[in-house]
């Protein structure tokens, strides 16, 4: 495996932009004097690019300045997509079928690309194709969404990114089972339990014969039970130390003070002792 692949470092939003933005006018069908669903070779797009504005694509200065504005507060995935909306606006049917079949290539293309074991590529790959893809077919929008999830979490990006990449798919499509399973792997790795064990229940609502997801269901809990108390100590701890600062000019301190679990429920009852031992 390559190491600078494993060691790709995450983008900033506005890079982030910058970059997607960029090539959305050489994804697009430019149109053609003779036939509107002509589909010109990328050299004459890239060349073309910088006249034709029939889908209202904001050239790189606009879209540099636009991003400068709004990229801290916005979702770079969110940007891409309202210049997405407005590209598919001015398209054909042919027009959209024709690029869904260009994203299909350059996702079989990151298909290829991770089977090798070269993520950073494969996510390069996936990425073109959903700035390709248009917005209107949802399953194959969806499926490059889990597929990136699946090569970023392979190169060790930040969780947060595989997790949004997954929420994505599952927007998309509700019922996917694969983004389900990998969102709630990443949950896990984050320390996040609770949300890790919700997505694992909701992948055995769809197949209730999955290995990874029972397991898990029996797995979690005693985890999530074990975090709490430790979580519930340190917390009494703290109590405690703040305690015993106010009991202190009193003479008292929180060992006049006994803690005793409730065995019926969750909670504590307080009993005061005058001479602790």
């Amino acid at each position: 495996m390559n190491d600078t692949n494993n060691k790709a470092q995450v983008q900033s939003n506005e890079e982030v932009v910058e970059e997607l933005t960029r090539d959305l006018k050489s994804s697009c069908i430019e149109p053609n004097e003779n036939s509107s669903t002509n589909v010109p070779s990328s050299d004459a797009r890239s060349r073309d690019a910088a006249d034709d504005d029939s889908w209202n694509i904001p050239d790189e200065e606009h879209t540099a300045e636009s991003n400068n504005e709004n990229a801290q507060n916005t979702d770079p995935e969110e940007v891409i997509e309202n210049l997405l909306k407005d590209r598919d606006s001015s398209l054909t049917e042919c027009e959209k079928e024709t690029l869904k079949c260009e994203a299909e290539t350059r996702k079989q293309a990151g298909n290829d690309f991770y089977k090798k074991g070269e993520y950073v590529e494969a996510i390069s790959r996936y990425t073109e194709g959903l700035q390709t893809c248009p917005l209107v077919y949802s399953k194959e929008r969806s499926i490059l969404y889990a597929n990136r999830a699946a090569a970023k979490a392979m190169c060790q990006t930040e969780k947060d990114s595989v997790i949004s990449d997954c929420t994505k798919a599952i927007e998309l499509n509700p019922s996917y089972v694969k983004a389900y399973v990998r969102r709630a792997q990443a949950y896990e790795e984050s320390d996040k339990l609770d949300e890790a064990l919700e997505d694992y229940k909701k992948v055995l609502t769809f197949d209730s014969s999955h290995k990874e997801a029972n397991h898990a269901v029996m797995r979690l809990p005693p985890l999530i039970e074990e975090r709490n108390e430790k979580l519930k100590m340190e917390m009494l701890g703290k109590l405690k130390d703040l305690g015993n600062m106010v009991l202190k000019p009193f003479g008292l301190s929180t060992n006049n003070f006994e803690l005793e679990k409730n065995p019926n429920s969750e909670g504590y009852s307080v009993k005061f002792r005058q001479n602790p031992t």
